[in-house]
């Protein structure tokens, strides 16, 4: 198995950059829950292992030395930019040769997402940042859009952009590391979907979805009417892997939300 450790940047007290009415704590744990999601679901040799899966405080060290103590194959740091630029690039350690494997690893990566990111491709650059420097593994630092560029910050909004993001990445670490595709997909016509409310109130669901959206999980809302009752049911995950809905079951009860699987015939 490829294990990979995907670092969202920041979180809890610390918010990292801020505009437009974003939080980059809550737009990179967006990106690397989908990363996770993609890659649990879509591949067979590959684990992956999370420095945080809510809006939790976790020190740079902590984030490094789980990955290492974790004997983590490649460390991926996901990040939003700010300071006025525009764009997307990412970094590797400094000190590292542009003939090093981690480079070859970021060349790879790096040109998967910029087919899907719809940013402006800033480069491929080298910094002295922590996680960079003190993991035992490759890794990579990236930075999605500028948070404080309002043409930017427009797209993190969205959650299809997110998605595209998220895919890009995804796309990179299947190339780089050798990720194998699942041989058989999942069973056909069964969906397992988490259920974390169900109200007769539309604007109570929406308040349960942005309670939600706070914690890194993206939600939707599933209308159906019972006994001529219209219910608001939020659905916070819909997977075709059983395994995959139960643990983001048990993911929502580290945050304090009770949840429960339906299962649906597509």
């Amino acid at each position: 198995m490829v294990k990979i450790f995907i670092d969202p940047g920041h979180g809890g007290t610390d918010s990292g950059a801020t505009g437009n009415g974003l939080l980059e704590k809550d737009v990179t744990l967006a990106i690397a829950k989908r990363v996770q999601n993609l890659l649990e679901n879509e591949y067979s040799n590959a684990t992956v292992r999370m420095s945080r899966t809510g809006d939790q405080t976790v020190s740079l060290g902590k984030r490094t030395q789980d990955a290492n103590a974790w004997g983590a194959d490649y460390y991926l740091s996901i990040h939003i930019n700010a300071g006025g630029g525009t764009g997307y690039e990412d970094y590797i350690f400094d000190k590292l040769s542009d003939t090093s494997k981690t480079a070859q690893l970021r060349n790879t990566i790096h040109a998967e997402i910029v087919k899907t990111n719809d940013l402006k491709n800033r480069g491929k650059k080298k910094a002295n940042f922590h996680v960079l420097r003190e993991t035992k593994m490759s890794s990579m630092l990236t930075e999605n859009g500028f948070i404080d560029n309002a043409a930017d910050a427009a797209k993190m909004k969205v959650s299809a952009w997110i998605d595209n993001v998220a895919r890009g990445h995804v796309n990179g670490l299947a190339v780089a590391l050798g990720l194998k595709k699942k041989s058989s997909p999942p069973p056909s016509g069964v969906l397992y979907r988490v259920v974390t409310g169900s109200f007769t109130v539309r604007t109570n669901a929406d308040e349960q979805i942005a309670m939600l959206k706070a914690h890194g999980f993206d939600s939707f809302i599933d209308t159906f009417t019972m006994n001529g009752v219209t219910y608001f049911r939020v659905i916070t995950g819909s997977f075709k892997d059983k395994s995959n809905a139960d643990k983001q079951v048990g993911d929502l009860k580290k945050v304090g939300v009770d949840s429960f699987l339906i299962v649906i015939n597509e």
